[in-house]
């Protein structure tokens, strides 16, 4: 199952000479700056506001408004819409530090590919139920959500979006700027794959989990972000990635959550994943679950006779982008 890189090749020729090291590295403390300030605004704003005005039904406990917040629906909002706040900050130092445009991360056709995208969430929607199931079966604790059914269903396109802006943003950061700048300087994959790979993985450790199901859970996060570099490398294009990405979110936000925080709009809720009852043989098969399954998501969407396999994004850079010069071209082919 060879992955021809041509499309790739495009993409990380596409940054401008502006993209250098220290460049991308201000460039990331902006992010974080925006995403910071954007959650505060976000979070404890909201959880003021939550305070004063919200119900009084839905409470957590009277000396906890932050959790009060986020056990609502409009916390679970504004906990993904934070993460807008990567977006602004993309934005940002993309016009300010490197002359570009937003769009020239989405991919060769600065923009984002609409068949890879609904692929992608197609295939990892199938591998995520498939997935549940395997849980149940390994610990069958599952209980209806606390939201109506109606509710739910007048909550899902609003929870849809939100999803989006925080799995996009996410991906826009790691399989974007960082994949896209960094390869635009090396050539090893340890460097624009590997190590972004590392870091989104080391960002999901959980302090309250034990040690065992953080490392099954670190272990099967970072699978998943290779599989989602894998697919920038395979089409040259963030579509894939971002489907992808929103499907497995998607699936736990909205249908089973192992989540105690943000698994409120969840219409059925399973065994959190922090809890400490988990045994270390439990969390080896999960983690070999996770991993099953994220080898058949990359087999949906990357074996030549799969009907779900994503193709490159073939668009000229020159167009609808900014054009790479030759000089820059023959450095980056430099082995």
């Amino acid at each position: 199952m060879a992955i021809d890189p041509a499309a790739f090749e495009r993409y990380r020729r596409s940054p401008t000479a502006r993209t250098t090291l220290p460049r991308m590295v201000l460039g990331v403390v902006v992010v974080a700056a925006c995403w910071f300030g954007v959650t505060l605004a976000a979070i404890f704003g909201g959880a003021h506001g939550w305070a004063l005005l919200g119900p009084a039904s839905e409470t957590l406990g009277a000396n906890d408004p932050v959790g009060r917040f986020l056990g609502t629906p409009v916390g679970l909002f504004a906990t993904l819409g934070s993460f807008a706040g990567i977006w602004l900050g993309l934005w940002l130092a993309m016009r300010l530090l490197h002359r570009e445009r937003l769009s020239r991360l989405f991919g060769n056709s600065a923009s984002i590919a609409r068949a890879p995208f609904i692929k992608g969430f197609a295939a990892v929607a199938i591998t995520s139920l498939l997935t549940e199931v395997a849980y149940l079966v390994l610990k069958p604790e599952i209980v209806r959500g606390p939201v109506e059914l109606g509710a739910w269903v007048l909550l899902l396109c609003p929870l849809a979006f939100f999803a989006f802006v925080q799995t996009s943003s996410e991906e826009l950061l790691f399989r974007g700027y960082l994949q896209r700048g960094l390869a635009s300087r090396f050539r090893s994959p340890i460097v624009w794959a590997v190590l972004p790979t590392l870091v989104f993985a080391a960002l999901h450790w959980n302090p309250a989990s034990v040690l065992a199901m953080n490392i099954a859970v670190m272990i099967a996060i970072g699978a998943f972000s290779a599989l989602l570099a894998l697919l920038v490398y395979a089409t040259g294009n963030l579509g894939a990635a971002m489907g992808a990405h929103l499907g497995n979110n998607l699936i736990g936000f909205a249908l089973i959550s192992h989540d105690r925080t943000l698994g409120g709009l969840a219409l059925f809720q399973a065994a959190p994943l922090d809890s400490l009852e988990w045994t270390p043989a439990e969390t080896l098969l999960i983690a070999g679950t996770s991993l099953a399954s994220i080898l058949v998501t990359g087999l949906l969407l990357l074996h030549p006779r799969s009907p779900l396999k994503v193709g490159p994004d073939a668009a000229d850079p020159e167009q609808g982008g900014s054009p790479v010069s030759s000089a820059r071209e023959q450095e980056l082919a430099q082995p």
